[in-house]
């Protein structure tokens, strides 16, 4: 996994560039404003982008505009946002299309290993959402919709799947069987409308259904 990061503190970027390459991921770039990511993707073609949402010169939202630059730009590049902000301007903007997209608070990262699983499922097209992120971004009342049929375990279930959670680390979070939690992901593809298909993105799907009806 080839992986750019945006990081404006030079001991954090430096400390994170050497804790990937500690765990085997291959840090191809480490940089400290946009415009300098910007031509790090465009010269390095790499599977993840780690963006800081303030970013030199304006220390404002530089990072997450630059973000939206590169989905646009680079069809494909798997994004993680990580911040100590929670921007609201534009990162609601990036949820639009979920996939191959992640944004994680940095006080609430704990354990490098699951930031680099979390690296993995971006970089494959997965998500990697902080719940607290989704519940400053899409904290309004919402209107009815599918969403409404699911049970509170369902929602329990697929708020997890939101974060990219496996079904073995859902059972893990929420001391259920594994078993359960595939009856409940079933149940929820069936509620939601998404028969199996060749693409294989059903999670993906419902997540940005989640996302769509959390922000409603």
């Amino acid at each position: 996994m080839r992986v750019v990061i945006a990081e404006d503190s030079a001991i954090l970027r430096d400390g994170l560039a050497q804790l990937l390459r500690l765990r085997d991921v291959e840090v191809v770039a480490a940089v400290a404003d946009a415009e300098a990511l910007l031509a790090a993707v465009a010269e390095h073609a790499p599977d993840v982008a780690v963006v800081d949402v303030r970013l030199p010169p304006d220390q404002s939202d530089e990072g997450v505009r630059a973000a939206l630059r590169l989905r646009q730009e680079h069809p494909g590049l798997g994004v993680l946002v990580f911040s100590q902000y929670v921007e609201t301007a534009h990162a609601a903007r990036l949820l639009t299309d979920p996939a191959g997209f992640g944004y994680l608070l940095k006080e609430r990262v704990v354990d490098i290993g699951e930031f680099v699983g979390a690296l993995e499922r971006v970089a494959a097209g997965g998500t990697a959402l902080d719940p607290e992120v989704v519940a400053q971004l899409f904290g309004a009342s919402r209107r009815a919709t599918a969403l409404d049929s699911l049970t509170p375990r369902e929602r329990e279930v697929l708020g997890r799947m939101a974060e990219g959670r496996t079904n073995h680390a859902i059972a893990t979070a929420l001391t259920i069987s594994e078993r359960a939690v595939e009856k409940h992901v079933a149940n929820i593809f069936t509620k939601l409308d998404l028969p199996p298909s060749d693409t294989g993105h059903r999670r993906v799907l419902a997540v940005l259904k989640y996302l769509e009806g959390t922000r409603a």
